[in-house]
């Protein structure tokens, strides 16, 4: 396994997270103009057998010829118990590999899944010149073989970048009881998604990688949407799929910070600076308003602050020294 030459910005913007069918290019030319963070074209799930060699090709035309600007532009391949896999990437990385962000590996179920990609990567890489590692891997979580080796997986490769969980397949693979996915199953009076959520968010956390939410497929009802969009946002998840225009600006509303959070973030950096500082006292603590802030609230308000500023975001407040 191998790094980039240059330093790649592993943590992008992902709060929302486009699927789009690679075998369809009047959804791939609409997706380059809608505001989700990255997208990802599927030769997986919303491909059919007889249409993904086909996709592949329209894939590359799309990377290539397309204005993604400002997007995190992904693939994603069959999985590695199929036997298109290998060609998936091949094709789409000679293809297109200089216009391609990530791969998404679906189904993950250990870390020898993710070192085949990272190997198969490097290969095509050295091969057509380009540069080795650049290309990100996203790994994602489908089924209980995939949750108990989260660890090993997010420690895998130094191309990888996120881990995604996938609640339909998930929830099939231990027998869920619901046909609606991402809702909560009748019968079970807490969240039946804590466990799992919680178990990929340490797993990324610990290899400062991203977490991302999967899909919800009742994409008419923007307000459930929201609900459990919400739900994994709480928690500290960095974004979430969407499989409808109409849930982008959901998507990307909840996993970013309302406009008092992060002025009072940016706010809390700018004392606890100032605080730390000569001109300041050299103190380890100081007042914001009626709010004592330490290093531990500097790096709470880093996390809100480096959320709002991916966002774009910008400041409504001014910090003021204190009068002595």
């Amino acid at each position: 396994m191998t790094t980039p030459v240059h330093p790649v910005n592993r943590l992008r913007p992902r709060r929302s997270c486009l699927a789009v069918p690679g075998s369809n290019p009047r959804f791939l030319e609409k997706a380059q103009g809608l505001p989700a963070d990255q997208v990802f074209l599927d030769l997986e799930d919303a491909c059919a057998p007889l249409a993904k060699e086909g996709a592949r090709h329209t894939i590359v035309d799309a990377l290539n010829n397309g204005d993604w600007t400002g997007k995190t532009r992904v693939v994603r391949v069959n999985d590695w118990t199929t036997h298109w896999t290998y060609r998936d990437v091949i094709t789409v990385v000679e293809g297109a590999g200089q216009n391609l962000d990530c791969i998404m590996l679906p189904k993950v179920q250990d870390a020898q899944q993710v070192v085949a990609l990272d190997l198969l990567l490097t290969q095509i890489e050295k091969t057509m010149g380009f540069e080795v590692g650049k290309i990100g891997i996203e790994a994602q979580i489908e089924n209980a073989k995939g949750l108990v080796n989260v660890d090993e997986i997010a420690a895998a490769s130094p191309r990888l970048e996120t881990i995604i969980f996938g609640p339909a397949d998930f929830m099939a693979s231990i027998n869920m009881k619901s046909l609606v996915v991402g809702m909560q199953p009748p019968g079970y009076g807490a969240d039946a998604y804590h466990y799992i959520l919680m178990r990929i968010l340490m797993a990324a956390r610990t290899h400062n990688l991203q977490a991302i939410d999967g899909p919800f497929l009742q994409i008419r009802d923007v307000d459930a949407y929201r609900e459990v969009a919400g739900r994994a946002a709480a928690l500290g998840f960095d974004g979430k799929w969407v499989l409808h225009p109409g849930q982008v600006d959901a998507a990307n509303e909840v996993f970013s910070p309302s406009q008092e959070d992060y002025d009072h973030a940016e706010l809390i950096l700018d004392a606890y600076d100032w605080c730390t500082s000569e001109a300041g006292g050299k103190k380890g603590s100081a007042m914001l308003g009626d709010e004592m802030i330490d290093e531990a609230s500097r790096k709470m308000a880093l996390v809100i602050a480096g959320k709002g500023r991916a966002a774009g975001m910008q400041r409504t407040s001014k910090f003021e020294i204190p009068e002595a």
